[in-house]
C-alpha cells in the first residue's frame, strides 16, 4: 500500500473515533462514571412534556369564547349586547384555556425524565 495512502487511511478512522467519543450517550447506569481527563457523568431529573394533541390549548380557548359568547349576547340589549358577547367570548376563552389546562395537568402530560450528561471539571 502507498505510504500517503497509509497515512490518510489512520488519519480518517483516527477523526472517526475522536467524533464517535464525543458522541456517546450516558444513562441513569453511568451516573458518577470517572473518564481519565477528569470528566465525569452526571444525571438530573427533569421534568418534561409528553407529547399531546392540543400543547397550546387552543380547542378550550376557542370553545370557552364560544360558550362565553353565546352567554353574553343573552345580556342586555342594543350596544350593550355587542359588548356583553365580546367580553363574553374573551372571558370564556380565558376560563376555557385554564380548564383545558387543569385537565392536562390532571392526566399527568408531564413526566420526570433521567438525563444525563458529562461534565468536564
Amino acid at each position: 500500500m502507498h505510504p500517503i495512502r497509509t497515512v490518510a487511511s489512520i488519519a480518517v478512522l483516527a477523526t472517526l473515533g475522536l467524533a464517535s467519543a464525543h458522541a456517546q450517550t450516558y444513562g441513569p447506569q453511568d451516573e458518577g462514571r470517572r473518564f481519565n481527563d477528569g470528566s465525569r457523568v452526571v444525571c438530573q431529573d427533569v421534568e418534561v412534556r409528553r407529547a399531546d394533541s392540543d400543547p397550546n390549548r387552543v380547542g378550550g380557548t376557542a370553545a370557552g369564547a364560544v360558550i362565553g359568547g353565546l352567554v353574553g349576547n343573552q345580556i342586555g340589549s342594543g350596544s350593550g349586547r355587542r359588548i356583553a358577547t365580546v367580553g363574553g367570548a374573551v372571558a370564556g376563552g380565558a376560563i376555557g384555556r385554564n380548564v383545558q389546562g387543569n385537565s392536562q395537568e390532571a392526566r399527568g402530560d408531564r413526566i420526570v425524565e433521567s438525563r444525563c450528561e458529562r461534565v468536564y471539571r
